[in-house]
Formats: structure tokens, sequence, C-alpha cells
């Protein structure tokens, strides 16, 4: 039941599928009543309120909005996490912090009431155009009450009765894609693609980082960057092989290693720091904001992590990226680089908020199959074989 419903936990599904026949049908006594204007949009609201890979997955999209509307006022609304990064943002009028109860890992978000009373103050901007990249029926529900003339976004996860054009996620495509797809939706089918400008710039290009710089003065050899933390237990490559790629990368390649990360990260990192030589390991977890972070990562030959926002972030500047995916789906959230997995009957099986009973409480298959060997091959694939085996490999030929 309720088969249009990309949820999988059952009766959240059911109670969403209840809501959803309420909202559908009150959908269809408003719409002969219903304006939907189509003259070009003069303010435009965007909700993006998920966590920081989430954002900048859909920057492509935002840099076409701005693209196809150069005149417009362009308001985002994200979560706090994301403050730092918005500051990075071009074409952004105003950007609007708002942090939701279901998305939020701090005390202090804000309560429903607070949140509906926050999106009816959006009716006095008079916005003709509201986009919600994410596919949530409360999320749905702040675009309605946002008094937007028009409202565009998905109906898979609920609510498509409170937009005026409700698209089904497409879960065999990059979420970056299904962004560009509500663009297309709301302006037209755009012409550039949501990866790259149309003059090939990052989608990125953070400022100089004094703090950054500082870390990594005097450090001449090849930088690698490696993020250890998954975010999530069911995300997690295990510590002792971040550690052995960290020697590894140290030996063959002559680099050293940016060990990156959150406070929150800080025992992770200091575990695979141990044991390393200490002047080829510059460890930056917790000591730098997002803004300085960012100029960090695209001074850096590669990054190799998980399926993470600092994957993202990496990609977003330009910086190549190695990332380690176990059953998070690559297609729909890959950073489109070099992507380390291996085969299973059941992955990706993209259950990262409930993850399946026997993956819990240890590191799943899909990542314990995944050995330092794998990732190394990776990281060649991008910055050429280690200088000793290439020596080796040239001879060869001679």
């Amino acid at each position: 039941m309720f088969s249009h419903l990309q949820i999988y936990n059952p009766r959240e599904r059911a109670v969403v599928g209840a809501a959803d026949l309420a909202l559908n049908l009150g959908a269809a006594v408003a719409r002969p009543f219903r304006g939907d204007s189509r003259a070009t949009p003069s303010r435009v609201l965007l909700l993006r309120l998920e966590r920081i890979g989430d954002l900048l997955m859909v920057l492509g999209a935002i840099r076409q909005i701005r693209a196809t509307l150069p005149a417009a006022d362009i308001d985002l609304v994200i979560g706090s996490w994301n403050a730092g990064l918005a500051t990075l943002l071009e074409g952004i009028t105003r950007t609007e912090l708002l942090d939701a109860s279901w998305l939020s890992r701090e005390p202090g978000a804000l309560t429903y009431p607070q949140l509906i009373a926050r999106a009816r103050s959006w009716r006095e901007r008079h916005y003709d155009l509201a986009i919600n990249f994410e596919p949530d029926i409360r999320s749905n529900l702040l675009t309605w009450l946002s008094g937007a003339r028009r409202r565009i976004g998905y109906s898979s996860g609920g609510g498509g009765g409170l937009l005026t054009a409700a698209l089904r996620y497409d879960p065999r495509v990059h979420v970056s894609d299904n962004a560009m797809r509500l663009v297309a939706a709301a302006l037209g089918p755009a012409e550039t693609k949501p990866t790259a400008s149309a003059d090939g710039r990052p989608l990125l290009s953070p400022p100089s980082s004094p703090a950054a710089a500082r870390l990594i003065e005097g450090h001449r050899r090849m930088l690698i960057g490696v993020h250890a933390s998954g975010g999530r237990s069911v995300k997690q490559w295990p510590a002792e092989r971040f550690r052995e790629l960290a020697a590894r990368l140290i030996d063959d390649y002559d680099a050293t290693i940016v060990l990156t990360g959150s406070t929150a990260d800080r025992a992770l990192v200091t575990s695979i720091a141990s044991g390393l030589p200490r002047e080829r390991i510059v460890d930056v977890a917790g000591s730098l904001d997002l803004a300085s972070l960012a100029w960090l990562l695209s001074h850096l030959r590669v990054l190799v992590t998980g399926d993470t926002g600092p994957m993202h972030l990496a990609h977003a500047v330009g910086t190549p990226v190695v990332a380690v995916f176990g059953p998070s789906d690559p297609v729909r959230y890959g950073p489109r680089d070099r992507i380390i997995r291996i085969d299973l009957p059941c992955s990706p099986c993209n259950r990262i908020r409930q993850p399946p009973a026997r993956c819990t409480g240890h590191t799943p298959d899909c990542l314990m199959g995944i050995s330092v060997d794998l990732v190394m091959n990776g990281v060649a694939s991008v910055v050429g074989l280690p200088a000793e085996l290439r020596q080796r490999v040239d001879g060869g030929r001679g």
C-alpha cells in the first residue's frame, strides 16, 4: 500500500500515506481556484534543510537557477550546520538558518509550532516560486506555508498535494540530476550539467584561509587527505585499515597525510595517527571551519574518504576523490570520481538510517570486503603508480 512513497519503514509509510490521501483530496478541491502564474519569477525561495553533502549535491541546480534568473532575489533556507558553507555560495541573495527537529543532531532545534510560524512569516516576501529539494512531507508543508504562487518539489516523501508541481524522485539517478529535474519543471530544461558550470569552473571557489595555510606550511611532499569518519557506524570502514592505508601512502608516495574530521572524530583521528611518522601527519580534525576546510581540500592531490560531507566538499572544489562505499548507493550519492565498492546481493541497500539488524554492532560485509589494496589501486588510478613500481614497469618495457 502507498507504493508511490519511497519510505522504507512500513509504519511511517502508512502514516504519511494516510496524510497524503487527505492532502490530495484537498488539493483536488482547491485546484480550480488556484492561480499558477508562469511569469518570470522575481522572488525565489529554495529549501535544502539536510546535511552538508545534501546541500553540496544541489549546488549545480542552484547555479542553474541563478543563470536562468539573473535579476531575481534568490533566498536559501538551510540548517545551521551549513552556515559556514553558505558563505561560499554564489548567487544567493539571502540565507536563512532553520534547524528542523527531524534533522538536527544538537539540542535547540525548532519545534513544529515554531517551524510553522517561521514558514508563515515568509509570506511577507511574496515569493513567486519555491523549490523544495527535500523529498519530505514536512518540508513540503513548509513550502506550502510560504505562500509562494508556484511550489515545486517531490511527491515521493509525501505532501505532493501541497505543491503546484510534484515530481516523483527517481532513485536510479544522482541527487544532483533529480535536483536539475526540479529546476527544469520550474524554469524549463537546463542546458548545463549539475556537476560543472558551462565554463568548467568548480562548484565552489573558497577564498584563501590563513589558518589552513599555516597547518600545511612547510609540507612540500604530495598532500593526500584521509577522512576516516563515516558519520554513522553503518558507513564506517575500519580504522585500522585507514591507518594501514595512510602508512602505505607515506611509504609508496612519500606523501604527507592530512587527517580531517570534526571535534567528535578526535579519538578516531588520534588512533589513526598513532604509530605513523609525526612529521608526515597534518592533523586538522576539529580545527577548521567549513570555509577553511574547503580551501584546504582544494590544495590536496586526492582525498580518500567514505560517503561523507567532506567527500562532496572535495568534489565541489575540484579535488579528486577516492570514495569507499558500502551500504550507500553510489549512483545516487557518489562524487562521480573513483568509487571503491564490492558487489554483494544485498548491496547497496541504502538503509543508512535504519540498517538491517545483521549489519548493526559491527562493520557490514559490504565494507569488510573492501581491502586496503583496492583503495590503493584507486589512489593509483588518480595520482599514478608509486615511483618505485613505475620504475619497475618502465624497466620491464625497456
